[in-house]
């Protein structure tokens, strides 16, 4: 199924896009480390902390690294 028309069924059913990628977020920034997450679905390591905070993770002792 092509991302668009998923996204065009998802917004018929009356669930807002935006929410389900900001839940999908902080769902996995709660099981993982947010450096991690922002490397491997290219966000800012900024904006995923601050959803882990937001979420009231507890990964704050992480020391990411540079693994390339």
């Amino acid at each position: 199924m092509h991302p668009y028309s998923l996204a065009e069924l998802i917004r018929d059913i009356g669930i807002p896009g935006t929410a389900v990628r900001t839940s999908a977020l902080r769902q996995l920034v709660l099981q993982a480390p947010a450096p991690v997450i922002a490397r491997a679905l290219g966000f800012h390591d900024k904006t995923t902390t601050q959803v882990v905070a937001q979420a009231g993770g507890t990964w704050n002792r992480y020391a990411p690294s540079d693994y390339t």
